[in-house]
C-alpha cells in the first residue's frame, strides 16, 4: 500500500518525483523519500510524515538529474523512523531500491546478507534487496534483478537504479501490487498508480505479474522472468476520471467525496438501467450459467464487506439464492467447499486488496466462478476474476470510504436484480419498478445533502457527543450493515471506540455497556422490522442512554423512541441503505472535525491494503 514513482527522461526530475508522490500520498504517509541518480553519484533525501516534509528535506539538493524515484510509506516492517524510510542505498552508494509490498522470507534474506558482512541500518524487509543487488551485479542491472528475483518470496513491486547505468530504471512485480508505466515523448514514468503521472501523460502500459520492466527515456522492455522472453503490452489511454481532483472549495477530500455521491450513484447506474431495461455487461457468465448457481459467497474487507452484506440480503430476497458474506482475511484460511455452481463476489474498492485477491484465487482453484466488483478498471481483482463489474465513483482520496461505498451498494443492488431477473424469481415488471426507483436515488441523496435543517441537527448532535468515549450502533436486517459502516466511519476518523450490533442481540451482552448519557445510533427506517427495533430502542432508553435514530420521512412514531431523529427521504425498504448511510457519514465527519483531527488521513490507516 506504499506509493512508488520513477522517472527517466530529459527533464530535471526532482519536482516530477515530488509531485508524483503528492498524488500518491493517500497510499501511505508515515514517511517519504527520494533518490536522484547521476553518473557515479546518488542524491537521497528522506523525511518522516507527509511529502511536504520531504520537500523541505530535499530543498538543499540542487541536482539536475534526469533519473530519479520516490516512495511514500505505510509502515509494515519496522517502525515509523527515518532509518526505515525508503529508498535504501547500498554501502558503496551505487544502488538504490524502493518497494511496495512484502518479502515474506525477509528474515532469511536479512540474516544472509548480515552474515556476509553487510551492515543493516533498518528493520525493513526491503533493505536486504539492495545488498543482494550490490553483491550480484556484473554490469547489467536488469540481469542482476532477473537472477535475484527467484530468491524473493511474497508480493511486491519494486524499482531499482544504479549509478553505473544512469539512463535506466529496472522494476519487477510479483502477485498483486501494481506497477504501471507511463509513456511520454522522450521520457518514461513508472508508478504504483497512474495518478502519479497523469498530469504528464495518459499513455500507459501495465506490468504483468512475474515480469521485469526495463525503462529508459525512449524505450521500455517487458521480460518474463521465467524464460526472459520479451513481452508485448499495448499502450492504452488512462481513464480521465483517475485524475486527482482538487478539493473544489470543500475543506477536505472526504467532505467533497460525500457530496459527490449523487454523481457516483448516477454514473454507476447509467446505461445499466435505461428505459425500463436492466443490462449488466462484464459479468463473464452466461445467463444459463447464472441460472445454475445454487450458492453465492461475498468476500471483502472493511467497507467493501459492508456493501456485500447489503448485497447478501438483496440476493436472497430477489434471486432466492443461499448467500453468505465473510471477511476475506478470515475466509481465505478456511477450508471452503466449492463447486462450479458456487458464485463468489469479490468486492474491493482499490482492486488491490491482498486478502480479497487471495480469497479469489483460492475460490477459483476450487472450482468456483468469481465476479469482481471494483472501482479501478484493469486492477488486480478484475484481472483475476471471470468477470468484472465496475463502480464509477471516480478516484477517492479520503482514506475513509464514502462515495465508493454507496456506489458499491448501488452496484450490488443492480446485480441482485439481474440475478433475480435471469433466474425468473422476480417478474420483469417488478424489475422495472425497482429500477425506476433506483434511478431516483441520486436525487434523494442530493436532498439529504441539501437539507439545511438536517445539517443543523447533525451540528447539535456533534457538539453534544463529540467528547463521548463510546458509541453503540444498533440495526436490524438491512439496517445492520449500515450501522456497521457508520460505526466504522466514526472510529476511523474520530478514534472513538464504537460497536455495531444486531439490535436483537443487544441483550446478549452489549446492553451491559449502556449507562446514562451513552449515545446509541440506530437505523430505524420503515421496514418489516421497524416495530422490533422500536422495542429495542425503548430498552436502550430505559437504561438512560441517548438514542439518535435514522428514520424514514413521514414516520410519526419514531419520536417516541429517540431523542434525535435524522429523517431521510422515503423509498422502498430495499433501497434505503444508500440513503441511511449518508447522515452517519456526515455525523462522523462533524465529530472528527470538532476533535481537530485530519479526516482525510486518519492515523495508522492507508487507502489501499496490499498486505495481510
Amino acid at each position: 500500500m506504499c506509493g512508488i514513482i520513477g522517472y527517466v527522461g530529459a527533464r530535471p526530475c526532482k519536482e516530477l518525483v515530488l509531485s508524483g508522490l503528492e498524488h500518491l500520498e493517500y497510499r501511505g504517509y508515515d514517511s517519504a523519500g527520494l533518490v536522484l541518480v547521476e553518473p557515479g553519484h546518488l542524491h537521497r533525501a528522506r523525511a518522516l510524515g507527509p511529502v511536504k516534509h520531504l520537500r523541505e528535506a530535499a530543498a538543499g539538493i540542487s541536482s539536475t538529474a534526469t533519473l530519479g524515484m520516490g516512495h511514500t510509506r505505510w509502515a509494515t516492517h519496522g517502525g515509523v523512523e527515518e532509518r526505515n524510510t525508503h529508498p535504501f542505498v547500498s554501502a558503496d552508494g551505487r544502488f538504490a531500491v524502493l518497494m511496495n509490498g512484502i518479502f515474506e522470507n525477509y528474515v532469511e534474506l536479512r540474516a544472509e546478507v548480515a552474515e556476509r558482512g553487510h551492515v543493516l541500518t533498518s528493520d525493513t524487509d526491503t533493505e536486504a534487496l539492495v545488498h543482494l543487488l550490490a553483491e550480484a551485479y556484473e554490469g547489467d542491472l536488469a540481469d542482476t534483478v532477473r537472477r535475484i528475483y527467484p530468491r524473493l518470496e511474497g508480493h511486491f513491486a519494486f524499482l531499482v537504479v544504479c549509478t553505473d547505468e544512469p539512463d535506466r530504471i529496472v522494476g519487477a512485480r510479483l502477485a498483486w501490487p501494481p506497477l504501471v508505466v507511463g509513456r511520454g515523448a522522450g521520457e518514461t514514468f513508472l508508478a504504483s498508480f497512474t495518478p502519479a503521472f497523469l498530469s504528464e501523460t495518459r499513455a500507459i502500459q501495465l506490468v504483468a505479474e512475474g515480469e521485469i520492466v526495463i525503462a529508459t527515456a525512449d524505450d521500455v522492455e517487458f521480460r518474463r522472468v521465467a524464460d526472459w522472453s520479451l513481452q508485448e503490452h499495448p499502450i492504452e489511454q488512462a481513464d480521465e476520471s483517475l485524475e486527482v481532483a482538487a478539493k473544489g472549495g470543500y475543506e477536505s477530500f472526504m467532505l467533497k467525496e460525500i457530496h459527490e455521491q449523487p454523481t457516483a450513484i448516477d454514473d454507476t447506474i447509467a446505461e445499466r438501467f435505461h428505459n425500463g431495461r436492466l443490462q449488466l455487461d462484464g459479468i463473464g457468465l452466461t445467463d444459463e450459467e447464472l441460472r445454475s448457481i445454487n450458492r453465492v459467497l461475498v468476500v471483502g474487507c472493511g467497507t467493501a464487506l459492508h456493501s456485500g452484506l447489503v448485497g447478501r440480503y438483496l440476493i436472497e430476497e430477489w434471486a432466492q439464492i443461499a448467500t453468505e458474506a465473510d471477511v476475506a482475511s478470515e475466509w481465505r484460511y478456511r477450508n471452503g467447499v466449492f463447486d462450479p455452481k458456487t458464485l463468489v463476489l469479490a468486492i474491493s474498492q482499490s482492486g488491490e486488496t491482498a486478502d480479497t485477491l487471495a480469497a479469489m484465487q483460492i475460490a477459483r482453484q476450487r472450482g468456483a466462478r468469481v465476479i469482481a466488483i471494483t472501482n479501478i478498471m484493469g486492477s488486480a481483482v478484475a484481472r483475476a476474476a471471470d468477470g468484472a463489474l465496475y463502480t464509477r465513483a471516480g478516484l477517492e482520496i479520503g482514506v475513509a470510504a464514502t462515495k465508493t461505498f454507496t456506489a458499491q451498494v448501488t452496484l450490488m443492488t443492480l446485480l441482485a436484480l439481474h440475478l433475480g431477473a435471469v433466474r425468473g424469481t422476480i417478474a420483469p415488471a417488478e424489475v422495472a419498478r425497482i429500477g425506476d426507483e433506483l434511478r431516483l436515488l441520486p436525487g434523494l441523496v442530493q436532498q439529504i445533502l441539501d437539507d439545511t435543517s438536517l445539517d443543523a441537527q447533525l451540528d447539535v448532535i456533534a457538539d453534544r457527543f463529540a467528547h463521548d468515549r463510546f458509541f453503540l450502533f444498533l440495526g436490524r436486517h438491512l439496517g445492520l450493515p449500515i450501522c456497521q459502516e457508520g460505526a466504522l466511519k466514526l472510529k476511523e476518523i474520530s478514534y472513538i471506540p464504537t460497536d455495531a450490533y444486531a439490535a436483537g442481540e443487544m441483550k446478549h451482552g452489549p446492553i451491559a455497556l449502556l449507562g446514562e448519557d451513552t449515545p446509541v445510533v440506530a437505523v430505524a427506517t420503515d421496514s418489516h422490522v421497524f416495530e422490533k427495533i422500536a422495542s429495542n430502542l425503548e430498552e436502550v432508553r430505559a437504561r438512560g442512554a441517548h438514542v439518535i435514530a435514522v428514520a424514514t420521512e413521514g414516520n410519526t412514531v419514531i419520536h417516541h423512541h429517540a431523542e434525535h431523529v435524522l429523517f431521510i427521504p422515503r423509498t422502498r425498504p430495499e433501497l434505503q441503505p444508500v440513503l441511511a448511510v449518508v447522515p452517519l457519514q456526515i455525523l462522523a465527519y462533524k465529530i472528527a472535525v470538532r476533535l481537530g483531527l485530519d479526516v482525510d488521513r486518519p492515523r495508522n490507516l492507508a487507502k489501499t491494503v496490499t498486505v495481510e
